[in-house]
This record gives structure tokens, C-alpha cells and sequence, in this order.
């Protein structure tokens, strides 16, 4: 049935060839995207106020993972900022850290 040049005979096999195909890259896009949800919602929670100061003992303690941001922004003095979208960080002396929000 169907078009003589088809390459599946039905869309359940279609469907089960191409998750097959793309099952690597989900799973990695996937595990990445709920460290970043995770790390988004630690800042989110400690950062009520939009800007405020933490222990790098309490980001840990609450899961947050360090590798895992999506852009960071240098200022013209110098520092460095890491963000998760709108939530930010910057690291200060002594193991503490300024959590920052960014106007949007």
C-alpha cells in the first residue's frame, strides 16, 4: 500500500527507525538541559531579592553543579560573571559567591 517509493512500510516503524537513530543525542541533550534546570532553579530559590550572597557549601549542599551554565559575561573591570539565563554568579573571595539576576 501506499507510494511505490516509500522507505517504511508503516509510521510505527518510521517512528521506531528515528528514535533508534537520534536516541544518543536525546539522551545527553536530555541529562544536560536538567543540570542546567537544576542549577537555574538553586539560583532562582536563593536569589529572591535579585542580588544577594551565598557559600559555594551551600550551592553544593543544594545540588548545584558548576560545570553546567549558559553564557558568561566579562565586565569591563575585569570580573566575571556566569549565567543561567537571567540568574547569574559571581565569584567572590573566600569561597563565597554574589548571586546577581539580570534586568530583562
Amino acid at each position: 500500500m501506499g507510494r511505490e517509493d516509500k522507505k517504511f512500510c508503516s509510521d510505527g516503524c518510521r517512528n521506531q527507525y528515528n528514535n533508534k537513530l537520534n536516541k544518543d543525542v536525546n539522551n545527553l541533550m536530555r541529562n544536560i538541559n536538567h543540570k542546567i534546570r537544576k542549577n537555574y532553579r538553586i539560583l532562582n530559590e536563593l536569589n529572591q531579592e535579585g542580588k544577594t550572597k551565598t557559600t559555594k557549601n551551600k550551592l553544593i549542599s543544594m545540588g548545584f553543579d558548576f560545570q553546567y551554565i549558559t553564557s558568561v559575561y566579562q565586565t569591563k573591570t575585569g570580573n566575571t560573571y556566569y549565567f543561567l539565563y537571567d540568574q547569574g554568579y559571581l565569584i567572590l573571595e573566600n569561597d563565597w559567591y554574589m548571586l546577581v539576576k539580570k534586568d530583562t
